[in-house]
């Protein structure tokens, strides 16, 4: 009895330290369990923590810094993370609003008529009342500033009749500016089935609309609005600390959390910060605000090349110009680290000829911005003007025909005075 339990002792002993330097398996199953339960929260721990490296974190489910004038990204933290919009929708629905108002479809003094649809919205409001006619330009107020959906529904009903047909335009709009990872169900951003957008997405939004309608920003930097004697302030209080910052939206849904599309000019530069999915109010702002102070300290932004800069000229074959001097299509903006400002090198890459005819603006060649042997951008060389093709034939053609013509005139010419044969007697 002794000895059995002594080996029993032995046994229980030997699985105890067998344990202890093999992991169980089990354990290891139910840990990979728990990470596919949470497949978000798993991405961003691993972000963050690859992000620290580099001495910067993003406390957010995702979060992106962009040149607002190169379009470079600076920081990205899972950037193409699909999440509920909320109120960052608003900005498209501004943006198709002012595309009508630069268009001449809408005016900003227009008037509108408020639906029973639009008054009984929820969520944020900017309180118009059914039947009610509203201002065009205080609407785009109500909804910059006061975050109203009632406004968008108004608007969105205004332009394009109803807003099914204007969420339509939205979605259509979105294509055209790449926006490869968003999708809108409603003019607001209020909870909605297959509607999401990124980080990303947002930024690249944020920078088209700004370079499209800069005048938007007077309204989405306004801290506060009254309608109907009801005063409301803007959500984004960064407005209010002073840093550059002049736009651009908040948003929050409970499923999401909160999120804040921030930009801000400094001594030239824009930088664009997005934040999406914070767990608390005052977190996107603090977010948004360390991604702004990053860009603006450790970044310049610099015009390697100005737009219409003149590059040639190039030699022209069978045109009625014999040489033109190309132009750069747009401005060169790259973004490089501090200090390394002066590494940067432009290219350009030009043809040997081109050949007429030649249209007005037409893409002739290409200039290369680089910095440190990297290629961070392409501009564009067009033509600055037609070029006609010439009746003439070119030069070589040209000298070719007239030896020709001479050499025959001097043939006819001593075929006409050569000796005539004396006849045989």
């Amino acid at each position: 009895m002794i000895r059995s339990f002594k080996s029993q002792r032995m046994i229980i002993l030997i699985l105890i330290i067998f344990s202890m330097v093999i992991p169980n398996p089990v354990l290891s199953k139910s840990g990979k369990t728990s990470k596919k339960s949470k497949p978000q929260q798993t991405q961003q721990t691993q972000q963050t923590q690859k992000t620290a490296q580099g001495g910067l974190q993003c406390d957010a489910q995702s979060g992106v810094l962009m040149d607002a004038l190169s379009g470079q990204t600076l920081f990205e933290q899972n950037p193409n993370l699909r999440i509920p919009p909320a109120s960052f929708g608003k900005v498209l629905t501004l943006y198709l609003a002012f595309d009508a108002l630069r268009a001449g479809q809408l005016k900003m003094d227009d008037m509108v008529t408020v639906s029973e649809r639009a008054w009984r919205a929820q969520g944020s409001k900017m309180f118009i009342k059914v039947g009610e006619r509203v201002k065009v330009e205080d609407l785009l107020k109500g909804i910059a500033i006061s975050s109203g959906n009632d406004a968008c529904i108004a608007l969105a009903e205004h332009l394009a009749g109803s807003e099914e047909v204007f969420v339509s335009k939205m979605n259509e709009k979105a294509g055209l500016l790449g926006l490869k990872d968003s999708q809108f169900k409603n003019s607001h951003g209020m909870p909605a089935e297959g509607q999401y957008t990124t980080a990303m997405d947002m930024a690249i939004l944020a920078r088209r609309y700004i370079q499209d309608h800069p005048e938007a920003l007077v309204f989405h930097s306004t801290t506060e609005y009254e309608y109907n004697k009801i005063r409301q302030y803007n959500r984004n209080i960064l407005l209010q600390k002073n840093i550059g910052v002049d736009g651009l939206k908040t948003g929050h849904v409970e499923e999401a959390g909160y999120h804040l599309a921030a930009t801000a000019k400094r001594d030239g530069q824009r930088m664009i910060a997005v934040v999406m999915g914070c767990d608390k109010m005052r977190k996107r702002a603090q977010e948004a605000q360390a991604l702004l102070e990053y860009g603006f300290k450790n970044f310049s932004t610099v015009e390697a090349v100005k737009k219409g800069a003149s590059f040639g000229p190039v030699k022209v074959k069978r045109g009625k110009e014999s040489k033109i001097a190309l132009v750069s299509a747009e401005e060169g903006w790259v973004t490089v680290a501090k200090g390394k400002e002066n590494q940067i090198s432009v290219t350009p890459e030009l043809p040997k000829f081109v050949v007429a005819p030649i249209q007005k603006n037409q893409v002739m060649a290409k200039v290369l911005i680089q910095n440190e042997g990297k290629i961070l951008k392409q501009v564009n060389l067009l033509s600055p003007l037609e070029v006609p093709k010439s009746i003439l034939p070119p030069w070589p053609v040209m000298v070719a025909i007239i030896f020709g013509i001479v050499f025959i005139g001097f043939i006819t010419l001593w075929w006409r005075r050569r000796p005539k044969p004396r006849p045989l007697r």
